[in-house]
């Protein structure tokens, strides 16, 4: 069982690895398209590294490329609560919670965790875990939360979005329409790498928690940078 701030899962390459420690970062807002492009660039392969299946949801591992914003959460469709918008790109082989998305193309909808996505998240301060951090999460069927309708059915701050991540080199992207996110153009964020986990059987554990980061852009989280136009 998962256990206050035990890391369960995390593979030792994750820890030195190139493929996570990032160069730098950037969003880029395309004038004529009316989309953001979301990067990180690491020293690395990008996307490269994923998570090893521990084969339940009990301490099942994700990765993340992740970028930490200054939006407001009524930006992307929550409801509005306290909490750090995040564009999380994700990878766990364990399970799916992308049921409207096919990302393999197989036409199966619910065999893909591996495979690179987006998450919009709310996350919090939590010294429960070892990492700080956790994403929010709510009692059910609370009538003061609003979630997308592209959520997974988690009681949790999280939204499937289905926008296109594309990994090449050195480079992982995200591209975000504009209107999907309240047509914010400028903004403040960051870029961290870290490993998450699952927590399904202890109550003093968050049901997805932040265990480690590896990499910050700005080196301590101060969101200092902004959008740019093409």
């Amino acid at each position: 069982m998962v256990c206050k701030g035990q890391v369960m899962n995390e593979s030792a390459e994750f820890k030195d690895s190139e493929n996570l420690m990032i160069q730098s970062a950037s969003v880029l807002h395309d004038t004529e398209l009316q989309q953001l492009i979301f990067t990180i660039t690491v020293k690395g392969l990008a996307g490269v590294s994923v998570p090893e299946k521990v084969g339940q949801m009990d301490g099942a591992p994700v990765l993340g490329y992740v970028f930490p914003t200054n939006l407001s959460s009524t930006d992307v469709g929550f409801s509005q609560t306290d909490g750090i918008v995040a564009l999380a790109l994700t990878s766990h082989p364990d399970f799916d919670d992308t049921p409207l998305w096919d990302e393999n193309a197989n036409a199966i909808y619910d065999d893909d965790g591996v495979v690179w996505h987006p998450h919009w998240v709310i996350l919090k301060e939590d010294k429960r875990v070892t990492g700080g951090l956790s994403v929010k999460q709510f009692q059910k069927e609370d009538p003061k939360v609003k979630l997308p309708p592209t959520n997974p059915g988690m009681p949790m701050y999280m939204d499937s979005p289905g926008f296109p991540v594309i990994t090449k080199g050195k480079t992982i992207k995200v591209v975000v329409p504009l209107y999907r996110m309240n047509h914010r153009k400028q903004f403040n964020y960051d870029a961290v790498t870290a490993y998450m986990q699952v927590n399904t059987s202890k109550m003093d554990a968050p049901l997805l928690g932040v265990y480690s980061v590896y990499s910050i852009a700005s080196g301590d989280l101060s969101l200092p940078y902004t959008v740019s136009n093409n």
